[in-house]
């Protein structure tokens, strides 16, 4: 199991990114690679709440995790401290061994000269999960968050 870490900066205040973070509805537009699209099926965002979350891809013959298509997880938050660090622990709905294992995601939130530095740290990948393909995937949905809070109107 490894752990990656990943930044972005965001032209939003901490205030803006942590809310998103915390959005259900928000969660579907950008914590998704592109290709897939999300469902919330569960989101209780605070202490010990719980989550669940299906990503499905688009494309016929891309394989999930749980079905055919979909990547399905769930988890709880183990630690929100407002408008600084998101702590999850996340596993996948998975049969599959290599992919089975409790990770756990650090969001931290720093305010920088005209928005916000997020820094996520992935921690006990289980061993079928790609680093490159997680950081990908990471990356890309980063880049959307930063997009959606760039966007006039659109921080809760």
């Amino acid at each position: 199991m490894s752990k990656q870490s990943f930044s972005q900066f965001i032209a939003a205040p901490p205030r803006a990114v942590y809310r998103t973070l915390l959005d259900p509805r928000l969660i579907e537009r950008w914590r998704v690679p592109t290709g897939m699209h999300a469902e919330v099926h569960e989101f209780d965002a605070r202490p010990g709440g719980r989550f669940r979350v299906s990503l499905t891809y688009e494309a016929p013959g891309q394989i999930g995790k749980t079905t055919p298509r979909t990547d399905t997880y769930h988890g709880s938050f183990r630690e929100l401290i407002p408008d600084t660090r998101v702590v999850e622990v996340v596993e996948f709905e998975t049969t599959e061994p290599s992919m089975q294992g409790e990770m756990q995601i650090t969001t931290s939130l720093e305010a920088s000269e005209g928005g916000t530095l997020l820094s996520a740290t992935h921690e006990r990948l289980p061993p079928g999960v790609s680093p490159r393909d997680n950081e990908l995937g990471w990356r890309d949905s980063l880049g959307k968050l930063a997009k959606l809070l760039a966007v006039p109107g659109t921080a809760p």
